[in-house]
């Protein structure tokens, strides 16, 4: 009896030997790819919350009798129902980290900073949009490149 408690006290011993090593911080070589990743998804989350805002714009949840959707001109109505779409697709691929999802939003960014830039008139030419665009953007490909840093060619 006492060997077969003796063989069972040095097995409990190896395994909490090995569960305590196993537990050991090893350095992380996706770190990079990991940031990118929640940095997509953090966009993914933006990117629900703007094209939804659009479809309340859409369906007349937000804004009075005059910011009816009916009420705004053609170009207005066209941009404000391509954001509502585009920015749902873009949210839906950059929550799963694929290479459409990021082509998608980039299309979306660029196609703000257009709208926002080039025509002030059917958004009123906000520089503070534009700014953080262009932020987002730059975060983007900042993350991107670390990530793609950190595999072998």
């Amino acid at each position: 009896m006492s060997d077969t408690s003796a063989r069972d006290q040095a097995r409990d011993n190896a395994i909490s030997v090995s569960a305590i090593s196993s537990d050991r911080i090893q350095p992380d070589d996706n770190a990079w790819t990991r940031r990118l990743v929640i940095f997509l998804r953090i966009m993914a989350v933006v990117s629900v919350a703007k094209g939804l805002y659009h479809w309340a714009q859409v369906t007349g949840f937000v804004g009075g009798e005059e910011e009816a959707f009916e009420n705004q001109s053609m170009a207005w109505q066209t941009a404000t129902i391509y954001f509502a779409v585009i920015e749902l697709v873009a949210a839906v691929g950059l929550w799963l980290a694929t290479p459409w999802g990021a082509v998608v939003w980039l299309t979306t960014v660029v196609s703000m900073a257009v709208i926002e830039l080039m025509f002030p008139g059917i958004y009123g030419g906000s520089l503070t949009v534009v700014g953080f665009e262009a932020l987002m953007l730059a975060a983007y490909l900042a993350l991107a490149w670390m990530s793609a840093r950190e595999r072998p060619p």
